[in-house]
């Protein structure tokens, strides 16, 4: 049989009351040429047999069985044993809206330049219960183009998972996710932007992004802040050394316990910090790391210093923004977030 234009690469483990809503949903789709490549990551449930049941009605279900080894071995499995030139990421979990996959294939056909393709996608989970999460699912919602995604891509993981589309010949220069103490999802796409790879989003609802209480960012080590900001600093350390004209001095706005803690990081890289700034007056003026915490109204102007703002409330990173915007300074030649 002639290979699909898409491979829909889906890791399953214990998802037997969630997996035949993902697979009705992707079978449902039109206008596109794919198959399904559904991993059974040795689950004791009734997964593997809901799995080859849709194997059995649909030729365009594909599934394997491995050995119990984790969600990267089972989407690395998944990914070797695709045959399309452009290869999806779906979770057991989700559910894919219509036109998700041929929005996507269109936006790779038309943007020869782009390598990975996410969307806008729709929160699953309880606002009220969820509100972090809603809230990031709708921060990054916003970030469309490469610009917004490369320059956001220190602040949160900017392009959801389960949502990509990515050409083949990325994989093959780049490699598949990779084994480690960190979430294994934001480390290819810091690792593929570094390499160069251009990213944008089809500006459509195109998923249910569902959040159950059990999903593994909520439960595994892998994934808890910390991990995320040890590979987020390492990634970051490197864009300075190639990006920041004052290397490797940078100021540091924020000089709360957590933004130090985060900042700090960065100190064993080999990143030098000239200064603390903080809106606080009860912190103007103390003590931090030998710095003295000065007001933000010192900050260095456009091309005098590079600053990264190392605040993470919602609403504060806008504010501070908009403060260096009215001063010149532009994102990503002047200061990029981390926070």
């Amino acid at each position: 049989m002639a290979a699909p234009r898409i491979s829909v690469t889906m890791p399953c483990y214990e998802c037997g009351d969630t997996v035949a809503g993902a697979l009705d949903s992707l079978l449902a789709q039109d206008g596109a040429d794919f198959e399904v490549v559904a991993v059974d990551d040795g689950s004791t449930d009734d997964t593997a047999g809901i799995l080859a049941e849709y194997a059995r009605r649909d030729s365009r279900v594909r599934c394997l069985s491995i050995a119990h080894g984790g969600v990267i071995r089972a989407a690395n499995a998944a990914i070797e044993a695709a045959r399309g030139e452009f290869i999806a990421r779906m979770d057991a979990d989700d559910i894919v809206l219509p036109g998700r996959l041929a929005a996507q294939a269109t936006l790779l056909d038309n943007r020869p330049d782009v390598g990975l393709v996410g969307c806008r996608v729709r929160f699953g989970g309880c606002r009220e219960t969820c509100r972090g999460y809603a809230h990031y699912v709708d921060w990054t919602n916003k970030l469309l183009t490469h610009e917004a995604i490369s320059l956001n891509r220190f602040v949160e993981f900017p392009v959801p998972n389960p949502s990509i589309m990515f050409r083949r010949s990325c994989l093959d220069k780049y490699g598949p996710y990779r084994e480690g103490d960190f979430p294994e999802d934001y480390d290819l796409l810091l690792r593929w932007l570094e390499g160069g790879v251009r990213m944008m989003k089809a500006d459509a609802e195109l998923l249910v992004w569902n959040d159950p209480p059990d999903r593994l960012s909520r439960t595994h080590p892998r994934y808890d802040v910390d991990a995320f900001y040890r590979i987020k600093t390492e990634y970051l350390a490197r864009w300075l050394e190639r990006n920041n004209p004052h290397h490797p001095v940078v100021h540091i706005l924020g000089s709360g316990r957590t933004t130090r803690k985060r900042a700090d990081l960065l100190l064993a890289h080999g990143i030098e910090f000239a200064a603390y700034y903080d809106v606080d007056p009860k912190k103007i003026g103390h003590t931090v790391n030998g710095l003295t915490v000065r007001d933000r109204e010192e900050v260095p102007g456009p091309g005098e210093g590079f600053c990264i703002p190392y605040v993470a409330s919602r609403g504060a990173r806008e504010d501070i923004f908009k403060f260096l915007d009215a001063r010149g300074c532009v994102l990503g030649r002047d200061y990029i977030p981390a926070a």
